[in-house]
């Protein structure tokens, strides 16, 4: 995929840059060579983005075009917006006081270059800003009142506007973010998207461990996708891609949870999208649902400081507790006495007005069915971890853990009633990747949970499939993004 960069004249531009083209918006506009160009990614440094200007309708055919600016016509409305500085200065005024506290002037001038600044100590601040304006130059203006710094106002800069002594730092810092993304190596098939993979590579569970993560690299570039995996830090680079797949853990109070929603307003296939990112964590949400479509679950009560005195006659002990944005067994805890009961409750009303209290269904194992696009994707057996009552047995510290074996299960041999109920439940939420658990006691079946982001590693959940299992994943991907280019709405 080619790189462009698009300014007003050329000589704006100050130095050469290996595989990257500098051309003027003029001939990006009218040079037919450009407008045939099926893939190409254009950084627009023209002197201006006002409405029907030359930098307006770079970014404006651009996406017809089906090319990749930077920024964007909607950030570049954003950037118009009267409310913007009241935004920026209600998400970031944590990180703006911590960053400018030593400044000894009421006024401070911060250049943003591709997400950086020369002085490396405004880095984060530089970054928080580029992620949220997604614009590749800007320069925003701070004033202090009363010892509070404020955002006066926020623009973008032209690469004519560089000052000469920033030239080489804005040069490398260009270098740097463009080497960021994995260089494409042809094969067979010629890419026809790019998809982005989030991944926390510091996460003890990660949802896919490396393996898996490489079959999945493989799968999406076997049907002609080019695979980048990002980090937390990239979100200033989502409209690059044309899909989202979220391999981090996800929450709704989380950035997981904003890289899912600001995908989406860009119009990336997004897996896992943040309707079932909200959905799937909060367990209140479930219980609810489950009840109110007759999807059995264990006897369940909505707790709150008024009816703690129910749950015993209810439930009886020993009983679950359940915050309700609790994950990987975390949050989640078996009470065997009123005092422990009284002790465990409060703790959980400090943090939610609502948690979940379920009768204690011991099993050996859990189904785990998982579901994408609405259909059955794997069956597995989640045994409890030894000597435990959970899958996973949490110590002191987060890598301190000890898992249960996971049995992976065909289709064809897993119970028919566990498949049926799990693609029932899974259905309420959406068409994404769900993971749904279930504990099968005696003859009776009941859904725990349902998880958006569920794991899939390689040498557990593909011991059937194999790498078809990422192949069919990628596959449902392929099939979104071609029916989202034809316009039809998957």
């Amino acid at each position: 995929m080619s790189i462009l960069i698009v300014v007003s004249n050329p000589r704006d531009w100050p130095l050469a840059m290996p595989d990257v083209m500098v051309i003027s918006a003029k001939a990006y506009l009218t040079d037919p060579a450009f407008g045939s160009q099926l893939r190409a990614r254009v950084f627009n440094l023209c002197k201006s983005y006002r409405y029907q200007s030359l930098g307006y309708y770079v970014s404006l055919l651009a996406e017809a075009r089906g090319h990749k600016p930077f920024p964007r016509v909607n950030a570049i409305e954003d950037l118009h917006s009267p409310g913007l500085v009241r935004l920026l200065t209600e998400q970031l005024d944590e990180r703006v006081q911590k960053s400018l506290v030593a400044l000894k002037s009421d006024h401070f001038e911060l250049s943003i270059y591709f997400g950086r600044n020369m002085a490396k100590h405004y880095d984060q601040l530089s970054r928080q800003l580029f992620n949220l304006l997604q614009a590749p130059l800007l320069r925003a203006y701070f004033d202090r009142h009363g010892g509070q710094w404020r955002i006066r106002s926020i623009k973008t800069i032209a690469a004519s506007e560089i000052p000469p002594q920033h030239q080489d730092f804005v040069v490398q810092a260009a270098i740097d973010y463009f080497s960021g993304r994995k260089p494409w190596v042809p094969k067979q098939i010629a890419p026809r998207y790019d998809l982005a993979i989030l991944h926390d590579p510091n996460d003890p569970e990660p949802p896919s461990n490396v393996k898996a993560m490489k079959y999945f690299e493989k799968a999406a570039e076997n049907l002609g996708m080019h695979v980048e995996f990002i980090t937390r830090a990239d979100m200033g680079r989502l409209p690059e891609f044309d899909a989202l797949f979220i391999r981090d853990t996800t929450y709704v109070n989380h950035y997981t949870y904003r890289f899912s929603r600001q995908a989406s307003a860009e119009g990336l296939v997004v897996i896992d999208d943040p309707n079932s990112i909200l959905k799937c964590n909060n367990k209140v949400y479930l219980a609810e649902l489950m009840t109110r479509h007759r999807i059995p679950v264990p006897r369940t009560l909505l707790v709150h400081r008024d009816n703690v005195e129910q749950v015993i006659p209810a439930l009886t002990l020993p009983c679950v507790l359940k915050q309700p944005d609790s994950s990987f067994s975390l949050g989640v805890a078996k009470v065997t006495t009123e005092t422990e009961l009284r002790h465990k409750v409060n703790e959980l009303l400090e943090k939610s007005e609502l948690i979940v209290a379920q009768e204690y269904l011991p099993t050996e194992f859990d189904w785990r069915v998982g579901i994408l696009d609405r259909r059955p994707l794997f069956v597995c057996k989640y045994f409890m971890a030894p000597g435990h009552w959970q899958i996973v047995k949490h110590g002191e510290q987060k890598r301190d853990y000890v898992e249960g074996q996971t049995q992976a299960v065909s289709l064809a041999e897993a119970p028919v009633k566990v498949v049926k109920m799990a693609l029932k439940a899974a259905n309420l939420i959406g068409d994404g990747l769900y993971g749904v658990d279930i504990k099968q006691a005696g003859k009776r079946c009941y859904v725990i949970e349902i998880n958006d982001n569920p794991n899939v590693d390689a040498g557990n959940e593909d011991g059937i499939l194999k790498e078809d299992l990422y192949q069919q994943i990628m596959t449902v991907f392929l099939h979104r993004l071609d029916r989202r280019k034809q316009g039809v709405q998957w």
